[in-house]
């Protein structure tokens, strides 16, 4: 089954997120422009997954729960899981093991949290951007914890990537897939790189304000239109088709 996906979007949890960036308006952007499943991946926290979620299910559209996770060494890693329970369960664990700085809202944004109406529940008091005590390192062992799978993002940023941070995708963090951003050379990075010729090449909106999602292009072949399989091919536990 070919699935159209975007799997790297902010909402409005995320500081840097546009306050439009709402459950119901993520997910119906998302549908007129083709997509069928999706992830919501906010800075460090889970807390809108679960409307994203509820919202996808009235849609028609599969909404993979996850987080944009800004590891110790200050590279971003996405992670998926296949429940809102898995998700919201990492989501806490990784509170546990974030600094204790207070939001600025007059600088960063507001850090709404919404239900799947996309009425405001609630806001996250502590800053999100900031970089958690967790390595890159440890994601495989969390990943197996949680019930999830993770990729570095935008590996071909100067900034916030694993590459740019580490000099390469460590062998131990055991990706199987990595995200390109539109803007990255795939042929130049498969060069440099060779670790990636063997991983599925994401390319996601990374998506902070409605106009930056992206119309249908990007592929995956897989059995199953669903986070729990999605989970798994990135895992590397079902081998799929994909394409750029």
């Amino acid at each position: 089954m070919r699935v159209y996906y975007d799997l790297h979007i902010h909402s409005c949890l995320s500081p840097c997120g546009d306050n439009d960036m709402t459950p119901n308006n993520i997910v119906n952007m998302s549908l007129l422009n083709g997509m069928d499943m999706i992830a919501l991946t906010d800075h460090n926290s889970c807390k809108n997954c679960r409307a994203a979620v509820r919202a996808g299910e009235e849609a028609g559209v599969t909404v993979v729960p996850g987080m944009e996770l800004t590891t110790s060494e200050e590279a971003h890693v996405v992670c998926l899981f296949p429940t809102v329970e898995q998700a919201e369960a990492f989501g806490d664990y990784v509170e546990s093991r974030s600094p204790e700085i207070r939001n600025r809202p007059e600088i960063f944004g507001d850090q709404l949290i919404m239900d799947w109406q996309d009425e405001v529940v609630g806001r996250v008091s502590r800053l999100l951007i900031n970089a958690s005590s967790i390595s890159v390192g440890e994601l495989p062992g969390l990943m197996a914890e949680f019930g999830g799978a993770a990729f570095p993002a935008h590996i071909d940023h100067d900034s916030y990537s694993v590459i740019s941070s580490l000099g390469a995708i460590p062998a131990e963090a055991e990706f199987h897939a990595a995200e390109i951003s539109g803007k990255g050379d795939k042929e130049l990075l498969l060069k440099r790189y060779p670790e990636l010729q063997n991983m599925i090449l994401l390319l996601d909106s990374d998506a902070h304000y409605l106009d930056w999602l992206k119309e249908r292009r990007p592929w995956l072949d897989l059995p199953e239109k669903t986070a729990r399989c999605l989970v798994d091919a990135l895992n590397g536990k079902i081998q799929v088709k994909w394409e750029r």
